[in-house]
């Protein structure tokens, strides 16, 4: 307690302030028989002055207390120490040039650079630091012309999801005069460089398009989507060579059922469709004349197909790689060859096939982590990876696809000494004794005794796996004595469709039970105690955490709630929701609106009840999760909670959903989380 106690001291101070009063309103209506109160419905229009002002109010309140909290400066230090590095993305080979991002030291945002051998030094295609004064501007490559010569990027303001295309010469560095205006694309460049197709998202549904250069956008043709409403979602892509245009039509961001279409543009014959009316998840890429798809139809662990574009007919598809005891994550297509992630216990592993489907060998990885499969080209000799665990930053790979051999190509410089810290995996049973696995990342010689401050976070939706990956936040909760957990809850990928099923519709409460499992199995073990557990996540992972602490308020002291879903009985009005409609349901449906009802955090805040402290972030620009989840649940949780625990919004006017903050933001903002944290644990 000696060491607890001068800070519950100051903190007391720090909360004694109330937040601002919100209007509640008598709004109330009936869905399906049941009458739903909504006391702060008027916060979900955005631009209204008064949802404005109550903004302005809600930071000046909270905006004080986060910059007051004693552990910041000791903090932002660290994470400047483990954030403030160089960063460089997997490089992409077009025609003898190799194509990435690289983020040095003291730059805000990553530059789009090239460099015209693997070697050679680093040329500046595209520096994002000129485009907005506070550097919340990024650039993003979106497609490159086989030769090397044309780049098609995207110009993203803040966290948007849309994007601004450009074109950019690569030789002159001169961009073209061809622009689409901001909106959601795929794109992909005819090897003549005469035109390329792309996918757009509009109200009316997805649409493909095709553009020539030196033409306005406006004339434009569109080749494919007009039978699709906005519930689907469409990318289109070309194959090597360009001879074929490969089009996916996604049901949702999940895509339940997907469809596929091809079109053999060098005999100019029309699109037809490879795989229609059939339940699963499809992914395909095209080496040669063949399609090699990903599938989960039939196979719930997933399998790789084969597909002979000249006579596609069904009955003609090949199973290349049977179902295996272990799912497969993902997988690629480079040098005449096919790689395959599987994951093995929630880490991957690499393998080599063959074009037949004979497994050559594995690739070597170092440890238990998260690698991507290698990227190339199907007619190159290369490939590259990068691989990353929760306390070894990132590292990328050049693969020789012919002979084997892999050589490291960059790796980041993080200090860290590793040797201090021990990552372990382990089981427990959730409430239906369903065994769920769990990552632990803590200092070597960590004391069982119930005192150790615990980092909770944790996601389960939309058959996302959460592998080990790189994290400031986890290094810095394990040097400081503490436990970084992350269990793999149902719902995410990490062990098949079956798993991503037992968290889904009416079953997403297993999502739940999972979290709480994993926190009394926390407690239960002596690695922590409910006054020093604190949970965080973001956007499935926000409605993971207004669950948690709506349901089980006195297992947790603190949450951190990121750009959440919480009004779950409304979330399929707004922005692109619709989309998520085939992983929830929807309220509108009476069906679903009864298991969707039963656990949406929003109206299930109880007046009187005493709530963890939590810190919601959300922000202008997020144009994927509605900000007005959380501006809603922060002043109902305001006016509601009975314990002298704070309830903070940091609302952020120019961030949003997607990357854009720079370095230096993303450090303030971590540390802002983490003070929060600390301050209620008492550290």
């Amino acid at each position: 307690m000696s060491r607890i106690l001068p800070f519950v001291l100051l903190a007391s101070a720090a909360w004694a302030q109330k937040p601002p009063a919100t209007r509640a309103d008598n709004v109330k209506e009936v869905l399906h028989g049941v009458e739903i109160a909504d006391p702060y419905r008027w916060l979900e229009d955005q631009q209204s002055p008064e949802t404005r002002a109550w903004i302005d109010a809600q930071n000046a309140y909270s905006r004080p207390i986060l910059d007051r909290l004693p552990a910041r400066a000791r903090l932002g230090k660290r994470l400047a120490e483990l954030m403030n590095v160089e960063e460089t993305s997997v490089p992409r080979a077009r025609g003898g040039r190799y194509f990435f991002t690289r983020r040095r030291i003291g730059q805000d945002q990553p530059v789009l650079c090239m460099k015209e051998a693997l070697d050679g030094p680093d040329q500046v295609l595209v520096d994002p630091a000129p485009l907005s004064p506070d550097h919340t501007t990024w650039v993003s490559f979106l497609d490159i012309s086989e030769d090397g010569k044309l780049v098609a990027y995207g110009i993203r303001r803040g966290g948007e999801d849309e994007v601004t295309v450009k074109l950019l010469d690569v030789d002159s560095r001169r961009n073209l005069a061809d622009e689409l205006p901001r909106g959601r694309y795929d794109v992909s460049i005819e090897p003549s460089r005469a035109g390329f197709y792309y996918s757009r998202f509009e109200k009316a549904g997805p649409r493909v398009y095709h553009h020539v250069i030196g033409q306005p956008a406006s004339q434009d043709r569109v080749v494919f989507g007009q039978a699709y409403g906005p519930e689907k979602l469409i990318d289109a892509h070309l194959s090597e060579g360009g001879r074929y245009l490969l089009i996916h039509v996604f049901e949702g961001s999940v895509g339940e059922r997907t469809e596929i279409w091809a079109q053999d543009l060098a005999r100019a014959t029309p699109l037809v469709p490879i795989v229609k009316d059939l339940p699963g998840r499809f992914f395909g890429e095209i080496g040669g004349d063949t399609l090699y798809i990903h599938t989960d139809w039939k196979a719930p662990h997933g399998r790789i197909l084969a597909i002979d574009l000249r006579n596609p007919a069904r009955d003609r598809w090949r199973e290349l790689i049977p179902e295996g005891d272990a799912p497969i994550e993902s997988f690629s297509i480079a040098g005449g060859m096919l790689f395959v992630e599987t994951l093995r216990n929630c880490s991957s592993a690499l393998a080599v096939f063959s074009p037949e489907g004979h497994r050559v060998r594995d690739i070597d990885l170092a440890g238990i982590g998260s690698a991507s499969a290698p990227g190339g080209n199907w007619s190159g000799h290369e490939a590259f990876f990068q691989f990353n665990s929760f306390h070894i930053p990132e590292s990328i790979y050049r693969y020789d696809t012919a002979g084997g051999k892999q050589s490291l190509w960059w790796r980041a410089n993080v200090p860290i000494d590793r040797d201090q810290l021990e990552l372990k995996q382990v089981w427990y049973p959730s409430k239906d004794g369903t065994k769920i696995p769990m990552f632990l990342l803590y200092r070597k010689g960590l004391r069982l005794d119930g005192t150790n401050p615990v980092f909770l976070t944790g996601y389960g939706g939309f058959d996302i796996s959460l592998t080990p990956a790189f994290a400031p936040k986890a290094v810095l909760w394990a040097e400081n004595g503490g436990v970084f957990a992350q269990p793999n809850l149902r719902g995410g990928g990490e062990f098949g469709e079956k798993w991503h099923e037992a968290g889904m519709h009416e079953k997403k409460q297993n999502v739940f039970d999972d979290f709480i499992a994993a926190a009394e199995w926390l407690v239960a073990n002596r690695f922590t105690s409910p006054s020093r557990l604190a949970i965080s996540g973001a956007s499935n992972g926000g409605l993971l955490m207004g669950a948690a602490i709506t349901q089980r308020p006195d297992l947790f002291r603190a949450a951190i709630c990121g750009y959440p879903l919480l009004d779950m009985l409304r979330f399929q009005k707004f922005l692109v929701a619709r989309w998520w409609v085939p992983e929830y349901g929807s309220a509108d449906d009476p069906g679903a609106f009864k298991y969707i009802y039963a656990y949406s955090p929003y109206q299930h805040v109880r007046p009187g009840v005493k709530y963890p402290a939590v810190l919601f972030t959300t922000g202008d620009a997020d144009t994927r999760v509605a900000p007005l989840h959380a501006r809603k649940m922060a002043a109902l949780l305001q006016a509601s909670t009975a314990s002298d625990r704070p309830i903070l919004l940091r609302y952020d006017t120019s961030a949003g959903h997607s990357r854009g903050r720079p370095i230096g933001k993303q450090i303030d903002d971590l540390t802002d989380e983490l003070a929060f944290l600390y301050s209620q644990l008492g550290e």
